[in-house]
């Protein structure tokens, strides 16, 4: 039987800019190699990915009721996602991230609209506790109407056996929320940010360093470190490295969300810490050889041959 997983998270797509130079000047036109419009958010790429897996999954969000908010969840019903739960408003345009993508890195330029409004109303908590198997959600700084309300919905659903996971993101506004992230941890069974995000929001990304700075309470930490591979910190502090999958990159939006993915079909079909970490690292790898963060998500068992292969 296949494996629930609900995600909660916002709903915007992804216009990507690609090429070798894509940086902005004054006064400058400058051509690119590339243009892309895919379904976005770090929530919504981690869903097709792990639908794509095998994992069927269910989607909560809101969106605007206009051509983006539309091509969202055609996007999503193609890769498989139920969107049964996602909400459409009046109140605002869906949201929409420009990428400036070149191979080995990105910068982001997001306009918020319905980003934010994802709140508790629109979560149908019975139904998770009722049928799911684990509860993710992405971009924590990004869900602003959600941020005082993730430590209780992680904690009733854990009392029904559901696990938990999130990613933060990025913060825009650099307040990082430490506090709030450490409370959170305590009912979390696996974090799993960037070592970028780690070290804003904990002071340090080393293994020791970040180690002192975690709270004592908290589940499996899953640390994606780029092109130096990724590591997983378990709760009795042993740490467990993988070395990276040598790759040339063609964009990487949305490597760390297929990662994300990678990791929970991983751990969902009872694979070792070692096995986890290689098979989301995998995926991230693989996520980087398309452009933007859906279109041709692998199978698992294209992943398995990925892997294969690199032996």
């Amino acid at each position: 039987m296949s494996k629930i997983v609900y995600i909660v998270g916002e709903l915007n797509p992804d216009a990507i800019l690609s090429g070798p130079d894509v940086k902005p000047e004054p006064n400058k036109e400058k051509l690119i190699e590339h243009f892309e419009l895919t379904l976005g958010s770090s929530s919504a790429i981690t869903a097709c990915v792990l639908a794509r897996l095998g994992v069927e999954v269910r989607f909560v969000s809101i969106a605007g009721n206009d051509e983006y908010g539309r091509f969202c969840i055609e996007q999503l019903n193609q890769y498989g996602v139920n969107t049964d739960n996602v909400a459409i408003t009046e109140r605002e345009k869906t949201g929409v991230t420009f990428s400036l993508s070149n191979p080995t890195d990105r910068s982001l330029l997001t306009y918020m609209g319905t980003i934010p409004l994802v709140e508790p109303s629109l979560i149908p908590l019975g139904e998770i506790a009722r049928e799911a198997d684990h509860l993710h959600f992405g971009s924590f700084f990004l869900q602003e109407g959600m941020k005082p309300h993730w430590q209780e919905l992680f904690r009733q659903v854990r009392e029904k056996g559901v696990t938990t996971s999130f990613d933060t993101g990025y913060d825009p506004h650099e307040r990082w929320d430490r506090e709030t992230i450490a409370s959170l941890l305590a009912h979390t069974d696996y974090f799993v940010p960037s070592e970028t995000e780690a070290e804003h929001i904990f002071g340090s990304s080393d293994s020791a360093g970040l180690m002192n700075a975690l709270p004592e309470k908290r589940g499996l930490v899953a640390l994606k470190r780029g092109s130096e591979g990724a590591s997983l910190l378990e709760p009795s502090g042993t740490w467990i490295h993988a070395e990276p999958f040598r790759v040339s990159p063609i964009d990487t939006t949305g490597a760390g969300d297929s990662f994300n993915a990678g990791f929970l079909y991983a751990t969902l079909h009872g694979a070792s810490a070692e096995e986890r970490l290689r098979f989301a690292s995998a995926c991230g790898a693989m996520a980087t050889l398309r452009i933007g963060g859906v279109k041709g998500a692998p199978t698992a068992d294209e992943v398995r041959q990925f892997i294969a292969g690199q032996r």
